[in-house]
């Protein structure tokens, strides 16, 4: 990371985590980036959309239209995979983005879960994400690789006079994910919900594999993915989120989780062979255990309630060591319900 995003991208005692927008494209494309450009002028850092190609609109012509109909903010993936896109690909998408949008690109990346179960793939294995993330950045700067199945050297030939430095974020919530994205990356995309209990047991995590690799948690930009949902009420605004929570819970929680939620996730989990298998309707829980969720595990995995007990919340995840929260307006929401969360949610709004 430059030494420029470094100051940037950590927060000091006194300051709130920037926000950020995830944005998961399940509905037209020009709304889509509709929705991405309405977070560039109220201060947004960041825009990252998913990328599920069975499931959501392709993700690189997205990030394409919204690098050109923006001046703000930084766009990325939300994250995307190693496997769908050879490296070839995969590196000239990004160094395309990055060249479109001035330099306002940001890999996020991970294992994969649905765009690669959708095609009948397993997520890849961590070795094979510290390889991807090394060859993309070979290639992005210049540099020529081999080609794993044919041994064949390439390289982007148009980038061998001007590298590019594009900063890569691993997402992870197990122990080991979290310490590679510690030990290799720009960034790291926590995926353990909004509990500061939680985030500081996963950033101790990535402390230890920044330190393996002679750096600090300081040298780590540190995104938390979180459902949102801002109501004058809040019993709507939660209510807008336990569909998500649900399924987020549903899927093994490596960590230990704060006791005041354990029964509720615990009998939450017991549905959870009713989904095993699927890798489409993405998030979507079904209406009879979205309604099982109580208020103590939506405020654990989640930002939902007024607007002031939403910012009230700020602080304390500031505190937790969260630089950015990457906020979701609540999936399977409308899309004008949506808009209006990104409104509110507005630093500057």
């Amino acid at each position: 990371m430059s030494e420029e995003n470094r100051t940037s991208a950590n927060t000091t005692p006194g300051t709130l985590p920037r926000r950020g927008l995830v944005i998961y494209p399940n509905t037209n494309a020009s709304e889509v980036v509709e929705l991405a450009q309405a977070a560039d002028t109220p201060g947004y850092s960041n825009v990252w959309f998913g990328d599920s190609q069975n499931n959501w609109r392709e993700v690189t012509s997205l990030m394409g239209a919204t690098a050109v109909g923006t001046k703000n903010v930084v766009i990325g993936t939300g994250v995307t995979n190693t496997v769908t896109r050879h490296p070839a690909v995969f590196a000239s998408m990004w160094a395309t983005v990055a060249e479109l949008s001035g330099g306002r690109a940001a890999v996020g990346i991970g294992t994969g879960f649905t765009a690669l179960g959708t095609i009948g793939r397993k997520p890849v294995s961590l070795k094979t994400l510290e390889a991807s993330v090394k060859a993309f950045g070979d290639l992005t700067q210049g540099r020529s690789v081999v080609e794993d199945t044919t041994g064949t050297e390439y390289r982007l030939a148009y980038l061998t006079d001007r590298p590019l430095r594009i900063p890569v974020y691993v997402a992870a919530s197990g122990p080991a994910a979290l310490r590679l994205a510690g030990r290799i990356a720009d960034g790291v995309i926590l995926l353990v919900g909004t509990a500061s209990e939680c985030i500081t047991e996963a950033l101790g995590y990535v402390r230890e594999g920044a330190e393996q690799a002679g750096r600090t948690l300081a040298d780590i930009d540190v995104v938390l993915w979180a459902q949102l949902a801002i109501a004058e009420d809040p019993a709507q605004a939660r209510d807008r989120v336990r569909g998500p929570v649900a399924r987020m819970v549903m899927r093994w929680l490596p960590m230990e989780l704060p006791a005041r939620v354990v029964p509720a996730i615990e009998h939450l989990r017991t549905f959870a062979s009713e989904y095993e298998g699927s890798y489409y309707g993405h998030l979507v829980a079904k209406p009879e255990h979205s309604k099982q969720v109580p208020d103590e595990v939506v405020d654990s995995f989640a930002l939902a309630g007024t607007p002031d007990e939403v910012t009230r919340r700020l602080p304390e995840l500031a505190a937790a060591g969260v630089n950015q929260i990457a906020a979701t307006p609540a999936y399977g929401t409308s899309w004008a319900r949506q808009f209006d969360a990104v409104r509110a949610f507005a630093p500057n709004g």
